[in-house]
């Protein structure tokens, strides 16, 4: 592939409160780590730049750049663009910072499909998954168009761009537990017996 890890930029999204969850999502605890902890293991020896997407200072103890939204309180819309608007490189892997079970196969595979398309983004059991995904430099200005005009939802402002939705429900590289985001104190308690237990 021509794309590779060394001219990407990774951005992980960590937006801030969770109203499921009472607070900052990344900053969870789990088995002595913090869930943002999880993704960054996996990025970390991958890519050149590493930046962390938060106005929350306390992100700052990894040792990570650290960028604010530049369009505040619209959610990962707004994240996605500052991460966009700040990025140097062209081709830029975002991911949510709920997403512990990253596996550096499946960042392989969504790179290597990467060089024709504006926007790569998985589908899972019939779902959207816009955040953990490949997004080009190029989608800047008209992403601002979007946001311009009030549109917030992923769905409907990716459908703007060049993309490639790809199926990965059979594919064993993107096993189910990839895309279990930790948005409840279930989602957590699931994710921290699979950390004891391994299933």
């Amino acid at each position: 592939m021509s794309t590779s890890y060394q001219t990407l930029s990774c951005y992980i999204l960590a937006g801030g409160k969770s109203s499921r969850m009472g607070q900052d999502k990344g900053l969870i605890q789990i088995d002595k780590k913090c869930l943002v902890e999880y993704v960054l293991d996996c990025v970390k020896p991958l890519f050149k730049n590493v930046i962390i997407v938060s106005k929350n200072a306390r992100y700052d103890q990894f040792g990570f750049e650290r960028i604010s939204d530049v369009i505040e309180d619209i959610g990962p819309a707004g994240g996605i663009y500052s991460a966009l608007k700040h990025s140097q490189s062209e081709k830029n892997l975002i991911i949510s910072c709920d997403m512990p079970s990253i596996s550096v196969k499946a960042i392989d595979e969504l790179i290597s499909k990467s060089d024709n398309f504006e926007i790569v983004i998985p589908i899972h059991l019939n779902k959207f998954e816009p955040l953990f995904a490949i997004y080009s430099k190029s989608c800047l200005n008209n992403w601002k168009i979007q946001l311009d005009k009030g549109i917030f939802k992923l769905q409907n402002i990716i459908s703007n761009f060049k993309v490639l939705e790809f199926d990965v429900t059979n594919n064993h590289q993107f096993p189910k537990e990839l895309f279990t985001n930790i948005n409840t104190k279930e989602d957590l308690e699931g994710f921290e017996h699979k950390l004891k237990h391994g299933n």
